[in-house]
């Protein structure tokens, strides 16, 4: 194997990430290889949409434009470029790529790119409707193309980690059942893919970044050949690495202690932090088990039309006066009332308020239906109508608006045998990617053992959780999770066992009625909370005043418990 690490780097967490990203990455110090991460559930929606429009597009062409400024750069520099920017057409991707390299005079740019996660035929035999239907592969095929030589790999809907462990797997030489070396560096790949927020960004302390969070530096990740690897970033870059704001990304968008992948099932319940410098922490430990017989299959499908009013109530009467509001609404739409129609009271007032703005509550009505027009008489003809008779004050927070399509995001499965994962190599040459080694089902794992309890008794103050706890939330269809770490020994004590699931339900009332998985993570001094169902049919359908889920965790931490004064 080779000697030294593997320098991997990340400039993009998704399709509209920092333009200069790149350029930063580039020129900020020594890199092997540096990675993209353009898709999520909600880009794949809005990529079938462009396919819709013209079929030779599909493909973040950010990346297109970011590879016309820093392509040669990068060959200069010997930095090999790895992205799934290809989103829904990598082939059309990489023909732009090879278009440009030539005008660019770089005609010797070797450009490569991964296919097959393309399932939409298969798939609208079931969901005529579908947009899009995209297989989760692994890194395999990115380890061919980079063997192969290639400068640029761009792929489909590969896992946001693959593109580093594919990475890892080609310069090492692992072997497909390098279990605990895989795990590895799918973990590293976990907390690279979303960039800035290894550094600092969306950090539950952020206050604490030395500098603050002006300009945060993208993070990387120095593998070794055993899979370690020390998450760092470029010397003199803005926010930070610790333990902390790697903890964070770490339990991001994860559930169980099994993280499932195409190539490998990592043990999140192994992985282990160390300090190791300045802005350099040291992620050790993990474990890896054979990855489930099926893959993960997103599948994107426009569910119809949302649109969204935003009346201001002011002063005295709130409560009547959005009664009033919706009472008055139903009457005036009669037969041409939406399917849905959605009211959230937002009680921003305040009494005897210096302001009118803070004098004010926000009443927010969303409506849904097949028919556009039946959207946008709810949310915009039918409110103006009502202008000059209904609760007085009457005024909106911004112009309404006609409805816009929303989606719906589902998760299937398939088998791998039927998913034909190819590398086409730069020559042109198509390899078929074989599929992960089979395997028989994993045992379950035995409930991890909770640390001792805190020492009963001792004065106790009532104050927000956030004062003891970071949290990190988002989403996975339409679920989401809520990761929860203590600052301390002590107060992993009294979290692990005051946080339990029964106390979760109390303190967002949002999540009961609904099934709440509690995963404990000791050495991580962490929960993690998954909630199944709270983001409605997912992100792109718009089922929550935060949709993504991604301000779910500081809703809690700033929820009251009674807290031993000793951990204030």
């Amino acid at each position: 194997m080779p000697e030294g690490p593997l320098r991997v780097g990340n400039a993009s967490g998704f399709y509209g990430d920092r333009f200069d990203a790149v350029r930063e990455m580039l020129t900020g110090g020594p890199l092997d290889v540096l990675t993209g991460d353009y898709l999520a559930e909600l880009t794949m929606l809005i990529l079938g949409r462009d396919r819709l429009k013209d079929p030779s597009l599909g493909y973040a062409r950010t990346f297109l434009r970011q590879m016309e400024e820093c392509l040669g750069l990068a060959l200069d520099r010997r930095v090999r470029i790895v992205v799934n920017a290809g989103g829904l057409n990598p082939a059309g991707l990489a023909d732009r790529l090879r278009e440009l390299a030539e005008r660019l005079g770089l005609g010797a740019a070797r450009i490569a790119h991964v296919e097959g996660d393309d399932v939409l035929a298969t798939v609208r035999a079931q969901r005529p409707d579908a947009l899009a239907a995209n297989a989760y592969l692994g890194g395999w095929g990115i380890s061919a193309c980079l063997g192969a030589g290639a400068d640029v790999v761009v792929t489909g809907r590969v896992t946001d980690a693959a593109l580093v462990s594919g990475a890892a797997a080609a310069h090492f030489g692992w072997a497909a059942d390098d279990w605990d070396r895989l795990a590895g560096a799918v973990v590293a790949g976990h907390v690279l893919e979303c960039g800035t927020q290894a550094t600092g960004g969306n950090f539950s302390f952020f206050h604490e970044i030395p500098g603050g969070l002006g300009h945060p530096g993208f993070p990387l990740a120095e593998i070794h050949a055993d899979g370690s690897a020390v998450i760092t970033k470029h010397p003199g870059t803005g926010g930070a690495v610790t333990t902390e704001t790697v903890t964070a990304q770490l339990l991001y968008e994860t559930g169980p202690a099994r993280y499932a992948g195409p190539d490998v099932t990592a043990r999140l319940d192994s992985v282990r932090l160390a300090p190791d410098g300045p802005d350099r922490v040291l992620i050790h430990g993990v474990r890896g088990e054979a990855p489930p017989p099926t893959l993960k299959v997103g599948v994107n499908r426009l569910g119809g039309w949302i649109g969204e009013a935003l009346f201001v109530l002011t002063g005295l009467d709130i409560e009547e006066k959005a009664e009033l509001m919706r009472s008055q609404l139903d009457t005036s739409l009669g037969k041409s009332r939406p399917a849905e129609l959605r009211w959230t009271l937002a009680r921003t007032d305040h009494s005897d308020a210096a302001t009118e703005e803070e004098a004010s509550a926000l009443l927010r009505l969303v409506a849904r239906d097949p028919d556009a027009a039946l959207v946008g008489r709810a949310v915009s003809a039918a409110p103006i109508e009502l202008a000059l008779a209904g609760y007085p004050g009457f005024h909106l927070a911004g112009m309404p608006q006609k409805g816009t399509p929303y989606g719906i995001f589902e998760a299937l499965e398939a088998d791998p045998a039927d998913t034909p994962h190819t590398a086409v190599l730069p020559d042109g040459t198509r390899r078929a990617v074989p599929a992960a080694p089979a395997s028989l089902p994993l045992e379950p794992l035995p409930d991890p053992e909770l640390p001792p309890p805190p020492v009963p008794g001792g004065p106790t103050r009532r104050a927000p959780l956030g004062l003891v706890a970071g949290a990190r939330s988002g989403d996975k269809g339409g679920n989401a999770n809520i990761g929860v770490w203590a600052r301390s020994d002590a107060g992993w004590r009294w979290l692990a066992h005051t946080l339990t699931t029964a106390a979760l339900r109390e303190l967002l009332p949002e999540t009961a009625g609904l099934t709440v998985t509690r995963t404990l993570l000791p050495n991580l001094r962490a929960l993690n909370f998954t909630v199944e169902g709270i983001l409605g049919e997912g992100v792109a359908s718009r089922a929550r005043f935060d949709p993504q889920a991604k301000a779910l965790g500081e809703w809690l931490r700033a929820r009251h418990l009674d807290i031993p004064e000793a951990l204030l």
